[in-house]
């Protein structure tokens, strides 16, 4: 991703961005407009012309179509965009279960501890960067 498309991405145009993305088909002025609850359809023209001008959308009779997709962290399931760290959170997390449940020896030893805690921070770590990069909108 450029410094021009990381410069325009912020705020209501990364909001407007990423409706367009799970959208996936083209969207008038008036549709984002309402979706996205701005407060004019000017407002929403405005941050469709910026995404226009930095060709991450393209006009298509009238209405916008994602040109270029570039969500870093996040990976496209249908309609929902999922941050790529969700699926290692998830991996850690079954890992730090299965190693409390099923694989604990019957005389706990300081190696089972230290896997264990190296467990839980690896899960603890996964799933605070899955939420940052899910509050954050993705990018």
């Amino acid at each position: 991703m450029g410094n021009e498309e990381k410069d325009v991405l912020k705020g209501n145009t990364l909001k407007v961005y990423l409706f367009m993305v799970k959208q996936n088909r083209p969207v008038g002025v008036r549709e984002v407009q309402r979706a996205l609850n701005l407060s004019s359809p000017s407002l929403a023209a405005y941050h469709l012309s910026k995404l226009e001008e930095v060709d991450l959308l393209r006009r298509e009779r009238g209405d916008y179509v994602v040109n270029k997709v570039i969500l870093e962290n996040m990976v496209r399931i249908r309609r929902m965009l999922i941050p790529r760290y969700f699926f290692y959170s998830l991996f850690a997390v079954l890992a730090l279960i299965t190693e409390l449940f099923f694989l604990r020896p019957p005389k706990i030893t300081s190696w089972y501890l230290f896997s264990v805690l190296v467990n839980l921070i690896l899960a603890v770590a996964f799933c605070y960067e899955t939420a940052k990069v899910w509050s954050r909108g993705g990018l």
